[in-house]
């Protein structure tokens, strides 16, 4: 058995994680593909995430564009009308997040019986290791 090399976090790793758990996270995904085709209010964002919340939503905005890859834009009628677009960094993780989609669509049946072995391999040495009595 080769023994594991120990991972160090360098900055740059931690950088990397910083930003991949800002856009990887469920509810960013949906909002940069919904973005993607331009700006997009508030209220309609929110009726075309399903299962988002109206907290969630401004959480999750509100860190996308913290980390600029959103645009807020607030027009002053009554009531207000809140505009979100991506900003030109925003556009540029368009094509990564279509790749990544077409490889986990490509691959999502070879992960799904990756899965399946490993349950079914995890359950067969659960029963093994029971005591029986």
């Amino acid at each position: 058995m080769t023994p594991r090399r120990k991972v160090e976090m360098t900055g740059n790793c931690a950088a990397v994680r910083d930003i991949i758990t800002r856009i990887g996270d469920k509810w960013s995904i949906y909002i940069v593909k919904l973005l993607a085709d331009g700006p997009v209010r508030f209220n309609a964002m929110k009726r075309a995430i399903d299962g988002i919340s109206q907290r969630m939503l401004t959480l999750t905005l509100r860190g996308l564009e913290r980390d600029g890859l959103v645009l807020r834009t607030v027009t002053p009628t009554i009531p207000p009308r809140v505009d979100y677009e991506l900003t030109p960094m925003g556009r540029t993780l368009i094509a990564t997040m279509r790749q990544l989609g077409d490889w986990a669509v490509e691959n999502a049946p070879a992960i799904h019986a990756a899965r399946d072995k490993f349950d079914r391999r995890a359950a067969r040495q659960a029963t093994e290791r029971r005591p029986s009595g």
